[in-house]
């Protein structure tokens, strides 16, 4: 062995190796290899969130989440609100009435009614039927809606979660890589003492220990920021792991995602975007329908009317009466009750018809007109809304095959990483290296192995994505999301609950 490189030797062997990717040995650095920011974790009284299911747990309680849930519960109740008015309606009336004729020598006469009407829509094309078809296919999407909402937020914080890992991570390895390089200008200082290196050396390695402190710096600032968004979309303070180890690792659900054409069919049943543009397409249909008929249809009225009907001086006594309006489809009924005594009323029948016929000016065939437009203007909406969810569909099943790519790649990496070390190591027992390059092989195969970690998080990432672009993040969650929400294709029950998390929340 040459006698220059004894004392670097020497210098090397008082150098403990580093473990690869641990947050213990980096806490031996020098002090100042330790920014204070690292010492200053995110913290709250609640526990850490070591798994994506803790996150999703919480994550029912988040701003966006209740957001969801409420923005599906004003579709029911207008649902609601569409049957009632549907449906049968009840009122009840009452007139009072004091007359004198003449007012020179006439006398006082009272009058009292009593009235009780009720209406229902009986004609299927009674714009109240209709109102509850539109209702119908309104809270159908609300329904795709809140799943796709779920499904959104899912991803957002399992995006945050493996952000917040990466962060860890990254941290982890800047704290090895200040001290190794704290290490390294230690050795340079003592070999510059002894005159074997340059000054220009010593500067090089000042330089090295100057950029990994600002990396450490910038790592912990990413723990702060990654811990600040999961904070965000929690909407509650949160406590994060000490260690990148005590993240739990993202679930793996790319199995079953191979077929392409499968995958745009199960898309185009599912995606909120179709199923607003499918309802969207018929209400178009259904307000084409009644704009034709309202041009063709005239305003009749059919009624009929039984009881007292008229006494010598034209009052009505007892009265039952029924109408049929034609236009609006609504059948009526009225009981009409006088409050004096009508005995002497005779009773009748009597049948009416009425019939409004526009002539001029009506504009019916021009709203007929303009309702083609619209019903042409949503098919077009709901054509694009297609393309754009095969658009999304296909990009992301590329990106999760390119992540399934990039995996072996990086297998390779940090197998030639690990041999490296094994080599360095070797070199060491046989006199011919440096623990300082061990300690840089540990530090290599580390990064190799977060780089090979990350391109399978980026790989589940992208399964999760594709999920959620074909509407099935939830069904390949049923352990961390709520119960399925209701078909939106199926016909809307006669009574609708919202869904909730019974015995599923934290």
């Amino acid at each position: 062995m040459p006698t220059r490189s004894l004392p670097f030797l020497l210098a090397g062997l008082l150098v403990v190796p580093l473990l690869p990717g641990s947050v213990a040995a980096a806490q031996t650095a020098p002090a100042q290899a330790t920014p204070a920011s690292v010492a200053a974790p995110v913290s709250s009284s609640s526990a850490p969130l070591t798994s994506l299911n803790a996150v999703l747990a919480g994550l029912r309680q988040s701003p966006g989440w209740r957001a969801a849930d409420l923005s599906y519960r004003a579709a029911q109740l207008s649902l609601d609100s569409a049957r009632t008015r549907a449906g049968l309606s009840l009122s009840a009336g009452a007139n009072a009435a004091l007359v004198r004729v003449p007012w020179e020598n006439g006398a006082w006469q009272s009058s009292g009614t009593v009235t009780l009407s009720a209406g229902i829509s009986v004609l299927p094309w009674s714009p109240a039927l209709e109102g509850v078809r539109s209702a119908e296919r309104a809270l159908g999407a609300a329904a795709t809606d809140l799943r796709s909402a779920r499904a959104s937020l899912t991803l957002q914080a399992a995006q945050a979660y493996a952000g917040a890992r990466s962060a860890a991570q990254a941290l982890a390895l800047a704290d090895t890589g200040a001290a190794l390089s704290a290490r390294v200008l230690e050795t340079a200082q003592a070999r510059r003492a002894q005159n074997l290196i340059p000054e220009e050396s010593l500067l090089q390695s000042r330089g090295a220990l100057a950029q990994a402190q600002a990396a450490q710096a910038q790592a912990a600032r990413g723990v702060q920021s990654a811990a600040q968004s999961l904070a965000r979309l929690l909407g509650t303070p949160v406590t994060l792991p000490g260690t990148a180890a005590e993240f739990a690792a993202l679930p793996t659900l790319d199995g079953a995602a191979t077929d392409e054409a499968a995958l745009l069919a199960r898309a185009a049943a599912a995606r909120p975007e179709i199923v607003r543009a499918l309802a969207g397409l018929a209400d178009a249909q259904a307000g084409l329908a009644a704009a034709r008929l309202d041009a063709t249809l005239p305003d009749l009225t059919a009624a009929v009317q039984a009881g007292q009907l008229s006494d010598a001086q034209g009052n009505p006594g007892r009265l039952v009466s029924g109408s049929l309006n034609f236009k609006t489809g609504v059948l009526g009924a009225q009981v009409s009750l006088p409050l004096r005594n009508t005995d002497a009323v005779p009773s009748g029948v009597a049948l009416s018809l009425t019939g409004t016929f526009p002539l001029l000016g009506s504009g019916r065939p021009q709203a007929a007109a303009q309702a083609v437009l619209g019903t042409q203007q949503a098919a077009l909406a709901l054509e694009n809304a297609r393309l754009g969810v095969e658009l999304e569909v296909r990009t992301r099943f590329s990106d999760l095959q390119n992540a399934r790519g990039a995996l072996s790649a990086l297998q390779l990496a940090q197998d030639q990483a690990a041999v490296a070390l094994q080599s360095a190591r070797a070199r060491l027992d046989a006199g011919l290296g440096t623990a300082l390059e061990v300690a840089q092989a540990e530090l290599n195969l580390a990064q190799a192995a977060q780089a090979l970690d990350r391109a399978a998080q980026d790989r589940a990432l992208s399964a999760l994505a594709l999920a959620q672009a074909t509407g099935e993040l939830d069904p390949a969650l049923l352990g961390s999301l709520p119960p399925a929400l209701p078909n939106p294709s199926a016909p809307a029950p006669s009574t609708q609950t919202l869904p909730t998390d019974s015995g599923a929340r934290p």
